[in-house]
């Protein structure tokens, strides 16, 4: 029997899921493994309860603030299933010297399939027509298609870039805009036209949300920018949750300031049973399920351990 070594806490829900599988490994690297009950993600208050004795953590996208962080004086290293990290307190991070890990482009394939996925929903009327056959109505919906449209992309990341080549087959006029330059050769690749916020949103039928959640992307669509869409365009957001303000969405949505919305990613997770988004029949939801794909979930399984063992055993 190997001797524990360290101490780790398994918080991911896409790990938890598979821990028979990979609890074996863990412990024959000696990590003892502490598997909480996790409903979407961890609060402050429920991470400060398991916090204080562990050397390891792989997590979602659990809060961890400064007060959880300061609480947990053995800890090493989180290592983050998937690529975003915007939960975690990086600043205080670096203060105390815990090293955080994440798999970058973890999921650019599945999330560019369901943004265009939504956009084909909306173009095609698909939802809608279905919902109408079932209650025995035979009511031809007007659709459009991808090709007649202009798809603005805000933050021309990995995921971005995925969306981007896929309009490019669909034959789409693509504008995009972000903080950061854009090489000369993405731009001749795919034909993308960057351009500044205001002039993406004036001009697109489909805005697809890409951009990580940082200082700069906090509520990046508010009443102001719903203001400039077209009335007959459509929001997609599979990135994360406060990057729109979802009280400005709500009137724009109300007010018919847009067309309609598809949401992947949301405030607060779970989605509250009384959202009005509930309510919607312009809205398409989703449980924070963009990055379902077996062969990406399995990379990210084996690359977080890998990064949580890389820290613990001192190899990187």
């Amino acid at each position: 029997m190997t001797d524990i070594k360290w101490r780790v806490l398994v918080s991911a829900p896409y790990m938890q899921a598979e821990m028979e599988r990979f609890k074996k490994i863990l412990m024959s690297e000696g990590v003892q493994v502490v598997v909480p009950e996790v409903n979407e993600r961890l609060s402050e208050e429920e991470l400060l309860a398991f916090i204080s004795d562990v050397d390891g953590v792989i997590c979602g996208d659990d809060q961890f603030t400064e007060n959880v962080l300061r609480s947990a004086p053995r800890l090493k290293v989180i290592s983050k299933w998937g690529t975003g990290i915007d939960s975690i307190d990086q600043e205080t991070c670096r203060e105390l010297g815990i090293a955080i890990k994440n798999t970058p482009n973890a999921f650019s394939e599945p999330v560019a399939d369901t943004v265009f996925g939504y956009m084909l929903c909306f173009a095609r009327k698909l939802p809608w027509m279905d919902g109408e056959m079932r209650k025995g109505i035979w009511s031809k919906i007007p659709g459009f298609s991808l090709r007649e449209s202009v798809l603005g992309v805000i933050g021309v990341g990995n995921v971005g870039k995925a969306v981007v080549r896929r309009a490019r087959g669909f034959d789409m006029r693509i504008l995009g805009n972000d903080i950061v330059e854009i090489s000369k050769e993405f731009i001749a690749e795919t034909g993308i036209e960057m351009v500044d916020k205001g002039e993406l949103l004036g001009s697109s039928d489909f805005v697809s949300i890409n951009c990580d959640l940082n200082s700069t992307s906090y509520h990046l669509m508010d009443d102001g920018e719903f203001q400039i869409m077209k009335d007959t365009a459509f929001l997609v957001n599979t990135a994360r949750g406060p990057i729109i303000n979802e009280k400005a969405l709500v009137r724009a949505l109300r007010e018919k300031l847009i067309a309609g919305a598809a949401l992947d990613v949301f405030d607060e997770e779970p989605l509250p049973k009384d959202s009005p988004f509930l309510e919607m029949n312009n809205v398409l939801l989703a449980p924070h399920n963009a990055n379902s794909s077996p062969e990406a979930w399995e990379h990210v399984h084996r690359n977080t351990i890998k990064n949580l063992m890389d820290i613990l055993k001192g190899t990187e």
